[in-house]
């Protein structure tokens, strides 16, 4: 059967959004492969929310038409994902390597366009230099309820979970709407079906993914005893067996109500950690991006949040040089990065993105001014970061194993309950385990220890 390469763009959900492609293409007797080399099928999964993501992947399957042509049989090069929903035929027509580009609602449609083009490329009269392309960036109704399925590794301890697609907050700097389409959730009880399957395959950590995931269901089902449907699932999840942690992101902040706070107090396979994008510390800017909450109201709910699960971590995402951002305003950002002490940062120069409001906005910011800006807040982030790593120093942490470490594949890596990577000694048994683990000592933003 044909070997299948995928390489991901982006966030999280776009890798969920690859398994779930992977997965169909393996239940057809596909092998997958982790080299294009090897490959009769190359799928690029897009991601649209950065300038830089799209031209590395249109740079990368650029590099890649040499390796089509020196394929000895039927080649199946693709688009997935965002920028395959933002660009559409364009790309296929402008990349004559690329046979297919399927958007960001019909992930489920992939394997069955793949068999149709390969059929097509092995059919008795098809010609050498016959060109067929498939493009599909359409909508369908109920796309939300196909990234259901999972190809898991031996002993893995973690998955992504999809509740939801779309989002329609708007913000000004943000082409997500556009490319993902408006909110759409998947019903309750198939979300705990999924988990459940998980649970009963070892895995012990589930993250809830989506767009503005604490928006979840709040147009399709209602509230229950003052409970969103956000923190019904996340209730349901709670008691299902075998699940030790809950995640979720990335949610929006004014999508925190009283709760999603609370569910924190009282839920303990929540774990400790938020990822609570702020963007920028200034209420001008924040008002520009249509972000709908001011400083005051961010910080009042950091307050509330860290009050509920004291010693939980935070985290957030960050954009330097939006339009007519001032040195006055740059200077707020930074001012709130240090009286909220977040444990990390996602920090991004502002990168135009075409059909959003703030592409078109006067007072565009030079690069190297962005640059700068970028360059002195990673700066303070990474201080900050530094030296609450350090603080862990002798204490003991409860440590999910995920594998072997990315760096040196003789030692183990795992994450604490507050999202941070820890290094350890310790033999194969326990990948896919919880366990204890001392910290004895940090170095950058590694923690290393020793199993107690």
């Amino acid at each position: 059967m044909p070997k299948v390469f995928i390489k991901t763009y982006g966030c999280q959900m776009n890798e969920r959004d690859s398994e779930q492609v992977a997965r169909m293409l393996a239940a057809r007797g596909y092998t997958l492969t982790g080299s294009e080399h090897d490959a009769d099928v190359v799928l690029l999964n897009t991601c649209s929310v950065r300038d830089m993501a799209e031209q590395k992947a249109i740079g990368k399957m650029g590099m890649l038409s040499k390796l089509k042509r020196e394929k000895s049989g039927p080649a199946v090069f693709g688009f997935l994902g965002c920028m395959a929903q933002s660009r559409g035929a364009e790309l296929a027509k402008d990349l004559p390597q690329v046979d297919l580009v399927i958007g960001t609602r019909k992930f489920h449609r992939v394997a069955d366009y793949v068999d149709e083009l390969l059929a097509r490329k092995l059919a008795p009269d098809a010609m050498d230099d016959e060109r067929y392309s498939i493009v599909d960036v359409g909508d369908e109704p109920g796309s939300q309820e196909t990234i259901r399925d999972h190809l898991l590794a031996e002993n893995q301890a973690s998955a992504f979970v999809s509740i939801m697609q779309g989002c329609n907050m708007h913000c000004t700097f943000c082409i997500v709407p556009a490319t993902r389409g408006a909110e759409r959730s998947r019903r309750i009880g198939e979300i705990v079906n999924e988990v459940r399957e998980l649970a009963d395959s070892g895995v012990k950590e589930v993250t809830l993914l989506g767009q503005i995931v604490n928006h979840y269901g709040r147009h399709e089902f209602p509230a229950v005893d003052g409970k969103s449907p956000f923190v019904q699932l996340i209730e349901a999840v709670h008691a299902v067996e075998g699940i030790q942690r809950i995640r979720f992101t990335s949610p929006h902040p004014i999508g925190y109500k009283e709760d999603l706070i609370h569910a924190f107090a009282c839920l303990p396979k929540l774990v400790e950690h938020v990822h609570l994008p702020v963007q920028s510390g200034s209420n001008r800017i924040l008002k520009a991006m249509h972000r709908a909450y001011t400083v005051e109201k961010y910080l009042d709910l950091v307050g509330k949040i860290r009050a509920a699960r004291p010693g939980i971590a935070l985290t957030t995402d960050l954009i330097v040089g939006f339009p007519g951002e001032t040195d006055e305003d740059y200077a707020e950002t930074r001012d709130l990065v240090r009286r909220v002490e977040f444990d990390n940062a996602f920090v991004f120069r502002y990168s135009k993105r075409k059909d959003t409001p703030a592409a078109d906005m006067l007072g565009q910011i030079e690069e190297s001014i962005k640059e700068e800006r970028n360059r002195d807040l990673l700066d303070q982030v990474n201080e900050i970061a530094r030296r609450k790593h350090d603080e862990l120093t002798g204490q003991t942490v409860e440590v999910l194993c995920e594998g072997t470490s990315k760096t040196n594949a003789t030692r183990l890596s795992g994450r604490t309950r507050t999202n941070k990577i820890v290094i350890f000694e310790g033999a194969p048994s326990l990948i896919g385990q919880l366990l204890d683990v001392r910290i004895t000592r940090s170095s950058g933003f590694s923690l290393y220890g020793e199993p107690v």
